[in-house]
C-alpha cells in the first residue's frame, strides 16, 4: 500500500491559493483512478482505490498545514505504511513557479507542513513532489503568499502543471522514486 498525501488548508476560502496545490494534484489524482468520494478518517479526508495491482491511499489532511503530520502519522501507523512509501505532494517556493521536482528525502526546507509530518513520522525519509510556486514579490512576506489566490496567468497554467503532476506521482507508484526521479527531474512544464 502506497499513501500519496496533498497537503493544503481546508475551507473554500483556501481552495485555490498556491498552499492548496498539493489538494488540486490529489483532487486530479484521484479523477483519474476513479475515486468518486473522500471519507472522513483521523483528520484527513482518505480515499482508497486499486491501481494496477497496488492499493493507493489518497490523503488530504484536513488539520491545516502547519498540523498536516497528525493525520500523517496517525494514518501512517493505523495502515501499517513505512514512511518510505508515503508520498507528499506540497507547493515549493525555492521552485520557479510551474516546476515539478520530485526527491526521495530531504529536510523540510523550511515548510512547515513537511516540518509537522518529519516529527510525527519520525524520519525525512519519505519522497515528495514539490509543486515549485516561486517567491513573493519584493516586501510581501512567505504566508501572504502562500495564502493568495493564484493569478489568472497562473490558474491557466495549472491545466498543464497539475496533470504532468499527477503524472509523476502515477510514475512513483509504477516505477518508484529513483526511476521516476531520473524519467522527469529535469524536465520543464511550463
Amino acid at each position: 500500500m502506497k499513501m500519496l498525501v496533498g497537503l493544503g488548508n481546508p475551507g473554500p476560502q483556501y481552495e485555490l491559493t498556491r498552499h492548496n496545490v498539493g489538494f488540486l494534484v490529489i483532487d486530479a489524482l484521484a479523477d483519474k483512478v476513479g475515486v468518486s468520494s473522500f471519507k472522513q478518517q483521523a483528520g484527513a479526508l482518505v480515499a482508497s482505490v486499486n491501481y494496477q495491482g497496488e492499493k493507493l491511499l489518497l490523503v488530504k489532511p484536513q488539520t491545516y498545514m502547519n498540523l498536516s503530520g497528525q493525520a500523517v502519522g496517525e494514518l501512517a501507523r493505523y495502515y501499517k505504511i513505512p514512511a518510505q512509501d508515503v508520498l507528499v505532494i506540497y507547493d515549493d517556493m525555492d521552485n520557479p513557479f510551474g516546476q515539478l521536482r520530485l526527491r526521495a528525502r530531504g529536510s523540510s526546507g523550511g515548510h512547515n507542513g513537511i516540518k509537522s509530518i518529519i516529527s510525527h513520522l519520525g524520519t525525512e525519509e519519505f519522497p515528495r513532489l514539490k509543486v515549485g510556486i516561486g517567491r513573493p514579490r519584493s516586501g510581501q512576506s512567505a504566508a501572504d503568499y502562500v495564502l493568495e489566490p493564484f493569478s489568472s496567468e497562473e490558474r491557466a497554467a495549472l491545466g498543464r502543471i497539475i496533470p504532468a503532476a499527477v503524472d509523476r506521482v502515477l510514475a512513483v507508484v509504477d516505477k518508484g522514486i529513483v526511476a521516476a526521479m531520473n524519467e522527469f527531474n529535469g524536465k520543464r512544464v511550463c
